[in-house]
């Protein structure tokens, strides 16, 4: 118990000798050790590292779960099952769940009708993209946040807990060089004015004596000073090597930028295949109802501004004015380019599409392109031709011209 409340003091005396260094330099009342330039710069890049590895890890979380309640609920989550030695239970996305409330609004409507039809297949695709979108944040969460995460809680924790163990370094450093400064002056105020004065031998000996006390302290000041100066040093390098390291961990952070870029890509493409597979799928619907003029109030037009580069242009439509004067319509309907295609007949493209096998062809918005039909063809899909190129496209993309 002794001992421990010696420790206890000598704790409390150090802190509070660093205290005061510390508050002296910042008054300007004391000399401060800088640090090389070397060391400077690689301090400063790695607060620039950790500042910004934060508000990437931050702002990428936020966009991925908008939701601060969720946000928060996730990250409990994850830290108990964590601290539990437990997979995580993947959770149910918003697409997912609302998926399943269109095919259980599908039931009670009644699957048959069309209505309930058209549920079921948005739902099913809806529970596709949630199942894309799932996939692809786990596969953010192994490969980009967690080694950012890594990074911030481990190697950034270690190397600071180093960079504040060198500040006491030195300040320990800067309080024994004040100490043997004051000590060196002593001495030398006691050189320069020893007291020859007194001829009683009590007071030439104690005047010795006290000469001898100054040595002895200069002595023991200047032996601080080199420990303290080869703890210093020892640490700095310590430290300076942490910090080195900064550049590996740039790199191993570009890397997971780039899977994260990846991901996301696969991501997309997966959720623009099957929206585009959704197309398809509603359009069927509304030539199955054989109501092309109401297929609006029962299965909706699929093509919308979410995945398309742009709105049709209002020249797809034929007015019945024009008509009724006698002038000939140059486009048709969306519902007559739907309609069986007999000859070879030039097509403007509308949209961007990216053929999905070699049996269709890529298009490019606004170019012109020949397109027919062949027997017993699918109405949603023609024969397109370019050039030497041919394969098949989606009627909904093409404005027919006479």
């Amino acid at each position: 118990m002794d001992f421990n409340v010696k420790k206890l003091a000598s704790d409390a005396g150090v802190f509070f000798t660093r205290a005061v260094q510390f508050t002296e330099e910042k008054l300007g009342q004391a000399e401060k050790t800088e640090l090389d330039a070397h060391l400077e710069n690689l301090i400063s890049r790695g607060d620039s590292t950790k500042n910004w590895t934060e508000k990437i890890l931050r702002q990428s979380e936020v966009l991925l779960q908008p939701n601060p309640i969720d946000h928060t609920g996730a990250r409990i989550e994850e830290f108990i099952y964590d601290k539990l030695d437990k997979k995580i239970p993947s959770r149910t996305t918003n697409a997912e769940l609302l998926g399943q409330y269109m095919l259980d609004a599908a039931a009670e409507f009644g699957p048959e009708t069309p209505y309930g039809k058209t549920l079921i297949t948005v739902g099913e695709y809806q529970k596709r993209l949630g199942g894309a979108e799932r996939e692809f944040l786990h596969t953010t969460t192994m490969n980009f946040f967690t080694p950012l995460r890594n990074f911030l809680e481990g190697d950034w924790r270690t190397i600071s807990k180093e960079r504040k163990l060198l500040e006491n370094r030195r300040l320990d450093l800067d309080i024994c060089k004040a100490r043997l400064k004051k000590a060196k002056q002593a001495e030398a105020k006691a050189a320069a004015a020893p007291d020859f004065q007194e001829t009683r031998p009590r007071n030439y000996v104690l005047s010795a004596s006290a000469s001898a006390l100054l040595s002895e302290e200069v002595d023991k000041a200047e032996h601080e000073l080199r420990v303290a100066q080869t703890e210093f040093d020892r640490q700095a390098e310590v430290t300076r090597l942490l910090l080195e390291g900064i550049s590996s961990t740039h790199l191993n952070h570009l890397r997971c930028l780039q899977d994260f870029a990846e991901a996301q890509a696969t991501y997309y493409a997966q959720c623009h295949h099957y929206m585009q597979d959704l197309q398809r799928e509603l359009s069927r619907c509304v030539n199955s109802i054989g109501a092309p003029n109401s297929s609006a109030a029962v299965c909706p037009n699929p093509v919308s501004s979410a995945f398309l580069s742009g709105p049709p242009p209002t020249g797809a439509a034929v007015s019945s004015t024009s008509s009724s004067a006698g002038q000939k319509p140059k486009t048709l309907t969306m519902e007559q380019s739907q309609l069986p295609v007999t000859g070879a007949r030039k097509a403007k493209v509308l949209y961007d599409y990216d053929a999905h096998d070699t049996s269709e062809l890529s298009l490019l918005a606004d170019e012109l392109i020949t397109v027919y039909t062949v027997p017993g063809m699918d109405p949603d899909w023609l024969v397109g031709e370019r050039g030497n190129d041919k394969g098949k496209v989606p009627v909904t993309y093409l404005e027919l011209l006479s």
